[in-house]
């Protein structure tokens, strides 16, 4: 790399989550990984620790992520969540991609194409999600009944995607009670892989009898979903109205914690590449929005909003130190205010690591750690550690 800013990816953390999660939920036949979005910005290098962790299978959103995933992997299956377009079936035959059937549309097309040979298929429920899927008993018995008139598509699963947690609400049980009336007249048993849940299906929810697989996301990455009941007079508030509305609702039996020992994987490192002493009255940055309260030491980090970091990151850390980010987050580079320990090329953690866990970062931005994972960009080299080996790849 020429510029010193890179995400640092431990590899064996992410090995030793599928295998811890897999230990505390022993009981699926298909662990799918999703890493879709650049594996949630972690990059499809991860993809070998995912499969030596305990996955079997893969999740996407589009073909392009499929097949940028085969540079890594040749033999895991791949499924695709969205539905492709149709003149693309020579490409997932190629690369061996199952694709999802969504609506009857698409399938009636589908069934009008010769193919030299068989391709997988997923059948996607549209349950309360409201997005992709078959929504009716009639429409899916007829996409069961046709299959067999073409013997190059092969029915490998079915499944749907939760919208809510269920924890303390009923539009989880409706979904799956959904799920089962539209499935009501085909035997489950007979479909290789039928899959429902989610993170927050896994930790939240006893596993649904039926399923025997079961869609890893941001637990993967680290995020055990745990949700400790709280401390303090707002929480026993909070947890008496929580329980009697469960109960007023008749909410399936729920979980808020777990077990899980997880660890994130991912530390964001920059470095400082200028150092201003400035008095007070001075100004900093764009449109100068900060004004200096006193005299002061400005480092210049390389690193900016175009990399993917928050515009209202508040924080880094510089040899084991917390500074204050200041004046207006630019494109390219950010300010913070430090003291005179601080050196030329010192290394910044602008992260992850003890100082700057994921979720704290995210809470303090007002965003998700979905938001956060995925919004590194690929200008940013990742850089993967696996004992003591590292790898640097650029995406």
């Amino acid at each position: 790399m020429y510029r010193r800013t890179y995400l640092e990816v431990n590899c064996k953390n992410l090995e030793n989550n599928i295998k811890n999660i897999k230990e505390n939920y022993p009981s699926y036949d298909y662990y799918f990984g999703v890493v879709k979005a650049n594996a949630y910005g972690h990059g499809g290098y991860i993809v070998n620790s995912l499969i030596e962790g305990g996955i079997n299978y893969l999740a996407v959103s589009s073909l392009e992520e499929a097949i940028k995933l085969r540079e890594f992997n040749q033999e895991i299956p791949i499924l695709i969540l969205e539905p492709i377009h149709l003149e693309y079936l020579d490409k997932c035959l190629k690369y061996n991609i199952t694709i999802t059937v969504s609506n009857m549309e698409y399938f009636k097309e589908l069934l009008t194409i010769t193919l030299p040979q068989q391709l997988k298929i997923h059948i996607k429920l549209e349950t309360g999600m409201t997005r992709l899927g078959i929504n009716s008993s009639t429409d899916l018995n007829e996409i069961i009944a046709k299959l067999p008139t073409n013997s190059s598509l092969f029915l490998e699963g079915i499944y749907t995607h939760f919208a809510t947690s269920g924890i303390n609400d009923k539009h989880w049980d409706d979904q799956l009670a959904s799920f089962k009336e539209i499935t009501k007249d085909i035997d489950l048993s007979s479909i290789p892989i039928v899959h429902m849940g989610r993170s927050l299906t896994l930790v939240n929810h006893e596993k649904i009898p039926f399923c025997n697989g079961i869609r890893l996301g941001i637990v993967m990455y680290g995020m055990s979903q745990s949700m400790p009941a709280g401390t303090g007079i707002r929480a026993f508030i909070r947890n008496i109205r929580n329980k009697h509305n469960r109960k007023k609702l008749h909410i399936s039996p729920t979980t808020t914690t777990n077990n899980l020992n997880l660890k994130t994987a991912i530390t964001l490192y920059s470095e400082v590449i200028d150092i201003h002493q400035i008095h007070k009255g001075d100004f900093v940055g764009y449109g100068a929005l900060y004004t200096a309260e006193r005299d002061m030491i400005i480092a210049t980090i390389p690193i900016g909003y175009a990399d993917g970091i928050p515009k209202k990151i508040k924080h880094v850390v510089i040899n084991g130190k917390t500074y204050n980010v200041v004046g207006e987050i630019c494109m390219d580079m950010i300010t913070v205010s430090v003291d005179s320990t601080v050196k030329l090329y010192d290394k910044v953690t602008v992260l992850g690591g003890e100082n700057l866990p994921i979720k704290k970062v995210a809470n303090e931005c007002g965003i998700s750690s979905y938001a956060l994972f995925t919004g590194i960009t690929n200008r940013v080299p990742r850089v993967y550690v696996n004992e003591q080996e590292s790898t640097e790849v650029n995406y």
